[in-house]
């Protein structure tokens, strides 16, 4: 059916209440297998669609960037078989065609900001095996990026993004500070034999006297460098390192670092990428907690469920821990070089159940609501859309009607409505809107 067939709302009928959707999901490499995965249970409970236990389910994303759309679910009601209409045609209306069709539920400001582009993406993601070194280019960049190679970098938008731990949660996130970096020099030859040894004096002799800039300088030839080693050096010196690990494993215990190092190896021998790790920050969050990244900075998640929302794009120059297609020239170029621990977000309470987290970023903030059972929360109206994802339990969401819910489910919310969610046994949900910031300025 074409959405030209569809009864679909139009403007002169301005929509008003919640709409259900249809979310497209990723059987990346890296994913958790379907047993297992987040991922896996809320596309089966959306779509109605089978799992097949052979497939990794990585995510399950939300919104209208065209490598994953969501589509209309007409009527509201639950789908069947994987298909909008239970009926074995999927529905071919997205919601980026219905929002162009209906403009007027971004609201003026995001309207006038964006378009008629839902301004951020929202997913879900099941990370079984380490993702890709990489980095998301800035908005200038990107536009190079996507005239010069369109097949492979998809649009032409930035994509700042943030994750917040569904489940503890493991990540590797900008570089260390100067001072770890001159002791992880120091302490792995095999980095030494890789860059040689008059730059990793360079790094010895460096101090915060030395100015921010000339750091950058040194740090970006010593990524650039090890970055761009043959396949035949890495290989050595993998195997080096590796062994050399595991003899210190039996008369020591090893750090973390070293041991998430021996596990790498394990996903993605002789990769460049194993040997890089020890270069950034290895994160730990806890369920709750959130880290953001800003374009051109490097990361690479390693292991854990996590909520994560960005600007609309896929955009991703990726370096290593990767069979994908590599781009080391541009991102070691791209990188911003900045050093130490990335802002860790715990969000701001704003109401018993739900917290919020803001992102320095105008495209997206996520709200986290833990209902109890027998409980009510109100979210107020706000000048742009919202998506909502049910992650557990059961409940109902009121605007001008009342909408049952369940895990899976997700759901548009148009901009200045107000909705109020009630639950019997207990719901658990996230949302994504664009940053309250935005609208105070």
């Amino acid at each position: 059916m074409e959405a030209d067939a569809l009864s679909i709302t139009t403007m002169q009928d301005s929509f008003k209440g919640l709409l259900k959707v249809l979310a497209s999901v990723k059987n990346y490499d890296w994913g958790c297998p379907a047993k297992q995965s987040c991922v896996a249970r809320l596309y089966s409970l959306n779509s109605g669609g089978n799992i097949d236990e052979n497939q990794p389910y990585a995510e399950f994303w939300m919104g209208t960037h065209e490598s994953g759309p969501s589509y209309v679910v007409e009527g509201g009601g639950r789908t069947e078989n994987g298909y909008a209409d239970g009926e074995g045609v999927r529905d071919r209306c997205t919601l980026k065609e219905w929002i162009e069709k209906n403009p007027s539920v971004l609201g003026e400001t995001v309207l006038t900001k964006w378009g008629t582009q839902l301004p951020f993406l929202f997913k879900v993601l099941s990370v079984e095996k380490a993702l890709s070194i990489q980095a998301h280019p800035d908005k200038d960049l990107a536009i190079l990026l996507h005239k010069e190679q369109p097949l492979v970098y998809k649009d032409d938008n930035h994509k700042p993004e943030m994750a917040l731990a569904l489940s503890k949660f493991e990540a590797l996130c900008g570089f260390t500070s100067l001072e770890e970096l001159k002791v992880i020099v120091q302490t792995v030859p095999e980095i030494v034999e890789v860059v040689g040894s008059a730059l990793a004096e360079r790094v010895w002799y460096l101090n915060d006297d030395d100015g921010e800039e000339k750091v950058k300088l040194v740090l970006r030839k010593l990524f650039t460098e090890m970055m761009s080693a043959s396949k035949d050096v890495i290989t050595e010196v993998l195997a080096k390192l590796i062994s050399r690990l595991n003899i210190k494993n039996k008369v020591r215990e090893l750090t973390d670092k070293e041991q998430l190092v021996l596990g790498l190896e394990k996903q993605y021998p002789a990769d460049v990428g194993v040997l890089a790790a020890f270069l950034f920050n290895y994160v730990k969050l806890n369920p709750g907690e959130a880290l953001y990244l800003g374009a051109n900075e490097p990361h690479a998640y390693v292991y854990g469920e996590c909520i994560e929302c960005m600007a609309t794009s896929d955009n991703v120059v990726r370096a290593g821990l990767t069979p994908k297609h590599r781009d080391v020239r541009t991102l070691c170029s791209m990188l911003t070089y900045k050093q130490g621990n990335p802002e860790i977000l715990y969000g701001t309470t704003i109401n018993p159940y739900t917290t919020r987290y803001l992102p320095p970023f105008d495209e997206f903030e996520v709200d986290r609501c833990i209902l109890p059972p027998h409980s009510t929360v109100a979210f107020p109206s706000a000048p742009g859309p919202s998506i909502f994802v049910v992650m557990g339990g059961e409940g109902t969401m009121t605007t001008s009607a009342e909408v049952i819910v369940a895990e899976g489910d997700v759901l548009f919310a148009p901009a200045n409505t107000n909705i109020t969610i009630a639950t019997s046994s207990g719901l658990h949900l996230y949302r994504a809107g664009v940053n309250s910031r935005f609208f105070e300025e």
